[in-house]
């Protein structure tokens, strides 16, 4: 059996959105840009808050992504879309720097985040339902002969 201490928490195993050259594990941020749909500002934005630290650099100071920040991105992306805040993707962040002994602050705020998920996706199923009935109601509206 596998210890806590073992494990590392990368988004290794999460789907790429973009496929990636072969054997290559070093991008450009215009690359970057291509494979992730953020744009340069966003990821200089990222890694000016601490969301995204410690991008390689290349001799002549040229950020060099690599497939681990990649993975990375498209985890925030995931949090992103799950409407997490930023200052809480950064305390994310920072957890997961400060080592393995935050794994529990690290779980509370995922689920947290994965109740208030929950909760929209309820709002959003009644709010379909709503929509529902009313295209119900319309379409058979005009499928009905007009009364004189």
């Amino acid at each position: 059996m596998e210890s806590v201490s073992a494990r590392t928490d990368t988004c290794a195993s999460a789907p790429k959105a973009h496929p990636r050259p072969e054997g290559q594990d070093r991008y450009t941020i215009s690359e970057v840009v291509a494979f992730s749909g953020l744009t340069a500002h966003t990821l200089r934005w990222y890694e000016r808050i601490g969301l995204m630290p410690h991008v390689d650099r290349s001799h002549t100071g040229q950020r060099r992504f690599s497939n681990r920040d990649l993975d990375w991105l498209a985890f925030v992306g995931k949090l992103r879309l799950t409407g997490m805040p930023v200052a809480d993707m950064v305390r994310y962040a920072e957890l997961l720097r400060e080592g393995d002994h935050t794994f529990a602050e690290r779980q509370e705020l995922l689920e947290a985040t994965r109740r208030d998920v929950r909760t929209r996706i309820a709002e959003l199923q009644g709010t379909l339902a709503v929509l529902d009935h009313k295209i119900e109601f319309y379409g058979g509206a005009r499928a009905a002969p007009e009364r004189a």
